[in-house]
C-alpha cells in the first residue's frame, strides 16, 4: 500500500482484521510477521487520514492498535513457549529483581 490518492475502505480493513485475530494461532511466524507489517501500516495509514481530513469512526484507530498489539502478543507468547527451562529460570529471576526495585 503506501501513500496514495485512492480511498480506503478502512471498514473492510477493520473486518478483515478483526476476523484474522481468531486464528493468530494458526499462522507460520512468517504469515505472523507479514499480518504484523499489515497491520502496523494500516495504522499508521489511518492515523495519517484522520490527521488530514478525518474518518469516519475514529474507533477503528483503536481497533487496530489493539490488533498490532494482540499479533505482538501472539508472537512473544510463541517466543517464550521456545524458550529452554535455563532461558525461563533466567527470565523468571530478571522479572523478579525488576518487581522488588519499584
Amino acid at each position: 500500500m503506501g501513500f496514495h490518492s485512492t480511498k480506503i475502505d478502512h471498514n473492510s480493513t477493520l473486518n478483515t482484521m478483526a476476523k484474522e485475530n481468531l486464528n493468530l494461532v494458526d499462522m507460520t511466524e512468517d504469515e505472523l510477521r507479514s499480518e504484523l507489517a499489515s497491520a502496523e501500516q494500516a495504522y499508521q495509514q489511518l492515523k495519517f487520514d484522520h490527521a488530514a481530513k478525518g474518518i469516519g469512526n475514529p474507533m477503528e484507530i483503536r481497533e487496530l492498535r489493539r490488533n498490532v498489539a494482540r499479533i505482538l502478543t501472539e508472537g512473544r507468547r510463541r517466543e517464550i513457549a521456545a524458550m529452554s527451562p535455563d532461558e525461563l529460570a533466567l527470565r523468571s529471576k530478571l522479572r523478579a529483581r525488576r518487581s522488588r526495585t519499584r
